[in-house]
């Protein structure tokens, strides 16, 4: 039987994480050491396990003999002290292990073969770990394994040369076991650590690997097919485990890597294609957009944030096979599709009255040439003006890139989330935000596009004058700008007098990570007659920092 669900509660002590349920209801405490053959119910049935008043044994029950359950055979469970009793037939009916405290006997772990459960005879509290009385301190190498057959079947494949200990309650203790007896462990040059291969022994091999001296630790890589050391003795394949052992790799924390063990990694082709952007200007200093990246457009109130986006939503739809996905919570889900056909069309169709000019029939045409056929079900958007629940949107954003797979999605904007998240430290609230939209990007791999409100700045004029825009400008907190992969500003003086001059956007780049490159990267002039933005080109002077 095996443990189905870790680290909850136990009802009999005040461990919090320390008991494990079986498929059946019961349960095990590996810090009470208690058995709960009913988890549900544990004030009805408990059991606590046989104990001595004393903390020793003069012996262990059942007797020597060769372990045929598990292969294992007589010469070593003679060397462990592991006795069994057996039924008339020879069927084994129980395994004792013993435990020691220094040289003493102090109790026995009793394994019942037909149910698997575990009870104790004597005490388990301060004993070593299994097997640990048979090993001096020091020496060039140790195997710790998750169970005491594991440990004997190891012990056995490597041809008895090296000492090998089990801790004493499996994945779920092994971090407490091993802490109890760390000085022991920690005066082997090499700790070879080969747990269970499973999702459980895996994980427990980490932590139990971070607990060494950085260098000491290695973890036994099994082949799939087995599931543990003592699998692979049953299946004659001492030899394979051999292999696995001396392939073990030495532990290193998640995300520090060993670049000589890399090289057929790093010439992988998993890069992702970089789809131009609809204006040069940006292509020559970016090199395009690609998935991966989280991309913040900024700019100040009414200078054409969501006209930039709304032309490369339009954009990705028409260039790409990609699906788009869209949350604009500040507008009707209407109102973000008449602004994808408008441009689509080239008239402004978000405007009834021009709407209303449109021969019968042509909306219609226009909704199906960019929503039909090929392009169906390729643009997904959010419906809810708003939003109410932080926790709701990101559930909607990640329904978005997995369950209907958007490789990429436009959020406008970043301030209507931030006021969701009844924060009272905007700033706090930006950074939690940020933080959970990069580790998306990361999880998913989905091109974002974000857009972000700027502060006032001090002075006579205000953005909506033309003022060049810096990071130190992006509204609430540097992080906007820190974990970004880059930052692209919109500038526009809609008050000059000059109308080509209102009408004209500058596109700065704040921040580039892919290329590096900062500074000004093209104009867009509006057209008032087909609502769309044209990019232009103007001689202008400007210093460009590096």
């Amino acid at each position: 039987m095996a443990f189905v669900k870790f680290h909850q509660p136990c009802p009999l002590c005040d461990s919090s994480d320390a008991a494990s349920i079986n498929a059946d209801g019961s349960a095990y405490c590996f810090s009470c050491y208690k058995r709960i053959p009913d988890y549900a119910n544990p004030e009805e049935n408990v059991q606590d396990f046989k104990t001595y008043k004393n903390n020793s044994m003069n012996d262990n029950e059942g007797s020597f003999s060769a372990l045929t359950d598990r292969s294992i055979s007589l010469d070593t469970a003679k060397k462990f002290g592991v006795k069994s009793t057996s039924s008339p037939d020879g069927t084994i009916i129980s395994h004792s292990y013993p435990y020691y405290i220094a040289n003493e006997m102090v109790g026995a772990k009793i394994r019942n073969c037909k149910t698997k459960d575990f009870s104790w005879r004597g005490s388990p509290k301060g004993t070593m770990l299994f097997g640990q009385q048979l090993a001096q301190t020091g020496g060039k190498f140790i195997t710790l394994t998750e169970g005491e057959c594991d440990a004997m079947a190891a012990y056995e494949m490597m041809g008895s040369k090296w000492p090998v200990v089990s801790v004493k309650n499996g994945a779920g203790g092994s971090v407490k076991d091993v802490k109890e007896n760390l000085e022991f462990l920690e005066s082997f040059d090499q700790i070879v650590i080969c747990f269970d291969n499973d999702k459980v022994g895996k994980e427990a091999a980490q932590k139990v690997a971070r607990l060494f001296r950085p260098g000491k630790s290695k973890i036994v890589q099994l082949p799939d097919e087995f599931k543990d050391p003592n699998d692979m003795l049953k299946n004659n394949r001492g030899a394979g485990f051999m292999a696995a052992w001396w392939a073990a790799k030495t532990y290193t924390p998640a995300g520090v890597l060993d670049i000589t063990d890399m090289k057929e990694e790093f010439f992988k082709n998993d890069e992702k294609e970089s789809i131009p952007y609809p204006w040069e200007g940006l292509n020559e200093k970016l090199f395009g957009m690609r998935q991966g990246e989280l991309v913040t457009w900024t700019g100040g109130s009414g200078l054409g944030k969501s006209s930039v986006t709304r032309e490369l939503e339009h954009w990705l739809l028409k260039t790409t096979k990609h699906n788009v996905g869209i949350l604009a919570l500040e507008e009707n889900w209407k109102r973000t599709v008449y602004g994808l056909l408008s441009i689509e069309a080239n008239k402004r169709l978000y405007i009834k009255q021009i709407r209303d000019e449109l021969p019968a029939g042509e909306l219609s045409r226009y909704f199906d040439k960019l929503h039909d056929k090929e392009n169906a079900h390729r643009l997904i958007v959010h419906s809810h003006l708003g939003v109410q629940d932080v926790e709701e949107l990101f559930s909607k954003l990640r329904y978005m890139i997995i369950g209907l797979d958007c490789k990429w999605v436009v959020i406008d904007h970043l301030g209507m989330m931030t006021s969701a998240m009844g924060e009272g430290d905007e700033r706090r609230a930006i950074d939690n935000i940020m933080t959970r939209l990069r580790s998306l990007v990361e999880e998913t791999g989905v091109g974002m596009m974000l857009v972000s409100h700027l502060r006032r700045v001090d002075g006579n004029k205000g953005h909506e004058n033309g003022v060049e825009v810096s990071l130190s400008h992006l509204r609430g907190s540097n992080g906007i700008g820190q974990i970004s992969d880059c930052v692209i500003a919109l500038e526009r003086n809609q008050q000059s007098d000059d109308p080509i001059e209102a009408s004209t956007t500058r596109m700065r780049i704040l921040k580039s990570r892919y290329t590096g490159e900062v500074g000004l990267a093209g104009h867009l002039l509006y057209d008032k007659d087909t609502g769309r933005l044209n990019e232009i080109f103007v001689e202008e002077k400007e210093e460009v920092e590096l």
